[in-house]
C-alpha cells in the first residue's frame, strides 16, 4: 500500500541504504532511468552534495536534478526527494513573473484616483488603497480585516454594496453619502472562482461631489462664454440668432432676455405690439424654453379670425348635441388641448365681452366647462395673450373688462415697431434672403442701393411686410442681383427714395436740398422740436432755425 502511494507522487523520489544502494524509486523517476538495485554513483554522472549534505545536485545524461536528502535517526534508509531542474526553472520563472504582475497590480490599485475596496466572500476587507483616506478621512489600514457589517455599525458605511453583489451575483451600483457627508458612487463587481462561486468583491468608490462641482463650473463657464460671445458680436455690430430669432438691436435683446427669465413661471404674459412685429414668434420662444414644452403643446387661436358665435365652442369645446349642428361626439376645446402646455390667444382685444367673462373664470379657477356640459374639468394651462390694440383705452371705453385686463397684464412685454429698431432690419434681410434662396433653390443677391432702401423704409407692416417683400422679389425677378428698380411700383413712389438730382447745382445747394428732404421725412414721425433734435443729433435751436428757413411746420 505504501509503495502504491509513493508511486503516485508527482515528483522524483527514491530510497537508499546507508551505503548508497538504491532500494526503491517511484514511477516519475523510473520513466527517465532505472535506479533499483544500483548505486548512486553508477546512475548519476555528477553527484555533488552541498549545504551540509542536505541538498544534492546531480546529472543523468542531459537532465539536471536537485534532491533533498532526508535521514531518519531510527532507520538505515535515506530518502531523496527531488525535482528536475528544468521544472524548477519554470516554476521559478513563473514565480518571478507572478511577483512582477502583483507589483504592477498593487501600483495600479494604490495610484487609482478612485477608492478601491476589496473584500472576500465573507465581507472581510482584504485590500484597499490610499484614495479611500481622501474619500472617508479614515486611514486605509483601519479597514484591513474589518467586516462590512462592523463598518456599517460604526456608521462608516450606510449601505453595503458588497451584500448586494453577494445577493444578486452581478455588478451593483448605488449612490450614497459617505462618512464625511460627500456624495459617492459605489460600484461592486464580483470575482468568481473556477466553480462559479464568488471568491471576492472589488468595489470602486467615486466622489460625485467633485464631479458635480466640476460639471456646475463647466456649465457656468459655457454660459459665461456664450454671454461673452453674444456681447462681442453685438459690439462688433453683428447680429446673432437666439433659437431661430434674429437679434441685433438692444431693444429686442432686452425683450428676449426677459422672455428667457420668465419662461418657467406660470404667470400670464401679455405681448403688445403692432401687426407683424413678431408677437407669435416671441410667444413660441417662451413656450419652447419652458418645461411645459416637454409635457404639453402650444395651442394658438386668433380671436379676431373666428366668428364670435363659433369662438366659444373653439375655446371651451362642447358636449354631444349641445346645439344645432353640433357633432354627435362632442368636441374638445382649445383649453383642454393645451392642458400642461400653453394657450396663445392672439388678438385677444377682439374677444367678445361675453367670452371675456368665461376666460376670466378659467384663469381664476383653473377649470373649464364645455358648452352644454354640467361638469367642470381642471386644466393646467399657461395663458399668453397678444394684441395690437390699446387695451387700456378699450377698458375706459367699456369694450374690455378691467378685471380681465389686469389678469392678462401680469407680465407685459411690448415689441417696438421695426422702424424703431433699425439695427434689426439688415440682419433680417440677410436672414430672409438666405431662407428663400434655400427654399426656392435660387441664388439671389441684393444691391447696396436696395439694402439702403430696406434700411430707410418705414415698414408699416413691420417684419411680416419685410419678409413678404423679400419673398416677392426672389420669386418674380429674373436677375441674380436685385436693385431698387426691381421694387414693386407701390414702393418706388415712396418719399424715402433717394433724392434725385437732374441738373447741376453747387454743393451748398445740394446740401440744402438734402437737409430739407431729411427734415420733411422727420416731420412725418416726430411732433416736437426736441424730438427732432434728438433724432437728427443736433440742438433744438438749430431745428427751430432750419424749420423757419425751409418754411416747414410741425404737424399738429
Amino acid at each position: 500500500m505504501e509503495a502504491v502511494l509513493l508511486d503516485k507522487l508527482p515528483f522524483p523520489f527514491f530510497i537508499t541504504t546507508s551505503e548508497d544502494c538504491i532500494l526503491y524509486s517511484n514511477d516519475v523517476i523510473q520513466k527517465h532511468f532505472p535506479l533499483n538495485g544500483r548505486y548512486i554513483y553508477e546512475v548519476f554522472d555528477k553527484w555533488k552534495e552541498i549545504r551540509g549534505n542536505q541538498v544534492i545536485h546531480a546529472q543523468v545524461g542531459n537532465k539536471d536534478c536537485i534532491f533533498i536528502k532526508i535521514r531518519q535517526a531510527d532507520r538505515d534508509e535515506i530518502y531523496y526527494i527531488g525535482t528536475f531542474s528544468t521544472d524548477l526553472t519554470t516554476l521559478l520563472e513563473e514565480l518571478k513573473e507572478s511577483k512582477r504582475v502583483n507589483r504592477e497590480l498593487d501600483a495600479i490599485i494604490e495610484n487609482s484616483y478612485d477608492g478601491i475596496y476589496i473584500t472576500d466572500r465573507e465581507g472581510i476587507t482584504i485590500k484597499t488603497n490610499s484614495a479611500i483616506e481622501r474619500l472617508t478621512g479614515i486611514p486605509k489600514e483601519y479597514y484591513i480585516g474589518k467586516k462590512v457589517d462592523a463598518l456599517m455599525k460604526r456608521g462608516i458605511l450606510k449601505n453595503s454594496v458588497t451584500h448586494r453583489v453577494l445577493e444578486k451575483k452581478r455588478s451593483v451600483s448605488l449612490v450614497q453619502q459617505n462618512f464625511l457627508g460627500r456624495e459617492v458612487l459605489l460600484t461592486g463587481n464580483p470575482v468568481f472562482d473556477e466553480q462559479g462561486e464568488i471568491q471576492s468583491i472589488v468595489t470602486n468608490i467615486r466622489d460625485l461631489s467633485e464631479l458635480n462641482d466640476l460639471q456646475a463650473a463647466l456649465k457656468k463657464a459655457n454660459k459665461l462664454n456664450n454671454s461673452y460671445r453674444e456681447e462681442i458680436e453685438r459690439l462688433k455690430g453683428k447680429s446673432f440668432r437666439k433659437d431661430g430669432v434674429v437679434i441685433r438691436s438692444e431693444q429686442l435683446q432686452n425683450i428676449y432676455d426677459t422672455a428667457a427669465r420668465i419662461a418657467n413661471v406660470d404667470a400670464t404674459v401679455l405681448i403688445l405690439g403692432e401687426t407683424g412685429t413678431g408677437k407669435d414668434v416671441l410667444a413660441r420662444y417662451i413656450f419652447e424654453n419652458s418645461e411645459r414644452s416637454r409635457s404639453g403643446q402650444m395651442i394658438k387661436i386668433n380671436c379676431g379670425a373666428i366668428p364670435p358665435d363659433l369662438l366659444e365652442s373653439e375655446l371651451f369645446g362642447y358636449e354631444a348635441g349641445a346645439f344645432t349642428g353640433a357633432s354627435g361626439k362632442g368636441k374638445v376645446g382649445m383649453f383642454e388641448l393645451a392642458n400642461d402646455g400653453v394657450l396663445f390667444l392672439d388678438e385677444v382685444g377682439e374677444l367678445p365681452l361675453q367670452l371675456q367673462v368665461k376666460l376670466l373664470r378659467v384663469i381664476q379657477e383653473r377649470e373649464v366647462q364645455r358648452i352644454g356640459g354640467t361638469k367642470s374639468k381642471k386644466v393646467d394651462v399657461r395663458i399668453i395673450a397678444a394684441t395690437n390694440r390699446n387695451l387700456k383705452e378699450m377698458v375706459s371705453e367699456g369694450k374690455f373688462r378691467e378685471d380681465l385686463f389686469y389678469r392678462l397684464n401680469v407680465i407685459p412685454i411690448s415689441i417696438p415697431p421695426l422702424s424703431d429698431r433699425k439695427a434689426d432690419i439688415l440682419p433680417l434681410v440677410d436672414f430672409f434672403l438666405e431662407g428663400f434662396n434655400s427654399k426656392y433653390l435660387v441664388k439671389k443677391k441684393f444691391s447696396s442701393g436696395l439694402k439702403e432702401f430696406f434700411y430707410n423704409y418705414g415698414w408699416p407692416g413691420n417684419v411680416r411686410e419685410l419678409a413678404n417683400l423679400i419673398e416677392r422679389l426672389v420669386l418674380v425677378t429674373e436677375e441674380t442681383i436685385l436693385t431698387v428698380e426691381d421694387l414693386p411700383i407701390e414702393y418706388k413712389d415712396t418719399d424715402l427714395q433717394a433724392i434725385k438730382v437732374n441738373e447741376m447745382m453747387t454743393l451748398k445747394q445740394a446740401a440744402e436740398l438734402a437737409e430739407e428732404k431729411i427734415l420733411q421725412l422727420a416731420l412725418k414721425k416726430y411732433h416736437t422740436t426736441y424730438e427732432l433734435a434728438e433724432a437728427l443729433d443736433t440742438s433744438q435751436p438749430t431745428i427751430v432755425r432750419k424749420l423757419k428757413k425751409y418754411n416747414l411746420k410741425l404737424s399738429e
